[in-house]
């Protein structure tokens, strides 16, 4: 089957592309780490199979979860050479930030406040995301194992332009003919 623009039928893209999954998350997650100073087995995804253990009543943790991945606009289409065609897209990756125990509270805003920090979105930028906006913490006590454990959320929206790759092949030949169909 042809994967190209020569032929009929869909295409798919000819190379890798954005990181998503646990690759994405893995990249959220050094982030988390780098700006809270958390340790990493007290930072992890939420939703995963198998399900992390929950740290022992007591212990400051973070569990995170990508919840949308919007495409606010149009992905624009340039064609690179005669052969290869690029997809750029700017997706927004909201994020949960759920920050459990005694600390809940002073780590949420610590990393609220740590996203304010040049070098911290530098950091961020070498893995191809940006920060773009912190909505309010909420204070949501959870019931887990029957004890009450404080939590802290916050909902933080990143940015990122994506590149996808096709093998779209030109018009670089003037002996065209181009017909209509009548």
């Amino acid at each position: 089957m042809s994967n190209d623009s020569t032929t009929r039928g869909y295409l798919t893209p000819a190379a890798g592309g954005p990181a998503y999954d646990e690759a994405l998350e893995r990249e959220i997650s050094r982030w988390i780490r780098g700006v809270t100073g958390l340790p990493a087995k007290s930072v992890f995804p939420r939703w995963t199979d198998p399900q992390s253990s929950i740290p022992k009543n007591g212990v400051t943790w973070c569990a995170f979860g990508i919840t949308t991945v919007p495409l606010p606009g149009m992905p624009a289409n340039i064609q690179v050479d005669e052969n290869t065609s690029e997809q750029w897209a700017w997706e927004s990756v909201t994020v949960i930030l759920c920050f459990y125990g005694p600390q809940g509270a002073s780590m949420a805003t610590t990393f609220r406040s740590g996203l304010f920090v040049e070098q911290n979105n530098t950091e961020l930028n070498r893995s191809g995301l940006s920060f773009n906006d912190a909505g309010t913490i909420y204070n949501l006590p959870e019931l887990i194992n029957n004890q009450w454990v404080r939590r802290y959320d916050l909902t933080i929206t990143l940015t990122r332009k994506t590149v996808r790759t096709y093998n779209i092949k030109s018009i670089v030949d003037d002996n065209v003919t181009i017909s209509t169909g009548d």
